[in-house]
């Protein structure tokens, strides 16, 4: 059985980096005002004619993927705990809808030019603790690094990226992502909205379902990242946009929507557990939030918490 290692940074290596293609879940975009234009579709969470997705005949990550991490920084152990139940749960088929794994499934309709779908199977490989990490200011790289590391363009420019390996530099192809805990720099930011920003006065922030607002900013990134590690894992497979050094991704595409309705600063439609805490999709043990995918099958953002599925 072939196995497509990834390297998540936090560090994230998936094995199989271009410039790096960067996210943010910025809370103040704009609502897009073509979704009314489509009269009897309902689906307004990003639904529009004028994206043009396509697939540029790279490959896809379709064998196994296993996803090593390098916890850069210190970390607690509880943070640890929550973001291996998320990656674990990805492939998590029997976990109560709707589900991460049901999540995933989005992203596994994605095919290469043979029609190979990207793999149902997503588990965590060999980790690393770097926390001699811990100093004042550190560039990017293939690591996840805890709130008491500063990075240089986090928060200002990106919450994560992901990228690859030159086999020239380093001798293979490895795809990786970077995510950031934003806890202590900018929670409004990149944990919204379990945090809000300072320019957003009135606007109350969501109770977190884990009790770690960092850690659970970083959920949605992870997940953002993953999938377009596996589905543009060379940059030269789907996405929308001429630019490969910038494209816009299946992720992209639907920041900031995690239910129905969603769009702006609207979240969409979500659930709240007995406590008042907030997700819209069920792990194997935890509950969390994490933002919808673009489907290319339907031609809109959806989610496993969609209110028509």
């Amino acid at each position: 059985m072939r196995r497509s290692p990834v390297l998540l940074s936090l560090l994230i290596l998936l094995t199989f980096a271009i410039s790096a293609v960067s996210w943010r879940p910025w809370p103040h975009l704009r609502a897009n005002t073509t979704d009314l234009a489509f009269g009897d579709n309902k689906k307004f969470e990003g639904s529009s004619e004028f994206v043009h997705l396509k697939y540029h005949m790279g490959p896809v990550l379709t064998a196994d993927i296993t996803v090593h991490t390098i916890w850069y920084g210190t970390w607690q152990r509880r943070q640890k705990k929550i973001i291996r139940e998320f990656i674990n749960s990805l492939s998590a088929a029997d976990s109560k809808p709707p589900s991460v794994a049901g999540w995933w499934k989005t992203v596994q309709l994605y095919t290469d030019q043979t029609g190979h779908n990207i793999s149902r199977s997503v588990k965590l490989g060999a980790e690393k603790n770097d926390r001699t990490a811990s100093t004042p200011t550190a560039k990017p790289s293939p690591a996840s690094p805890s709130n008491d590391v500063t990075v240089q363009d986090f928060c200002g420019q990106v919450c994560g990226f992901h990228y690859f390996t030159f086999p020239s530099i380093v001798g293979y192809t490895l795809p990786y992502a970077w995510v950031g805990n934003s806890a202590k720099q900018c929670p409004g930011i990149c944990a919204y909205p379990f945090a809000v920003p300072d320019y957003m006065p009135g606007l109350k922030p969501l109770k977190s379902p884990n009790g770690d607002v960092g850690v659970e900013g970083m959920i949605s990134v992870i997940a953002h990242e993953i999938a377009e590690l596996a589905s543009n894992p060379l940059v030269n497979a789907w996405y929308a946009g001429q630019d490969p050094t910038a494209p816009v991704e299946i992720a992209d595409l639907c920041e900031g929507i995690y239910g129905t309705g969603g769009g702006g600063s609207y979240t969409g439609q979500l659930m709240d557990d007995r406590d008042g805490a907030t997700y819209n999709m069920n792990g194997i043990r935890r509950r969390f939030l994490v933002q919808w995918v673009w489907s290319h099958v339907l031609s809109y953002c959806t989610g496993p918490n969609a209110l028509d599925q």
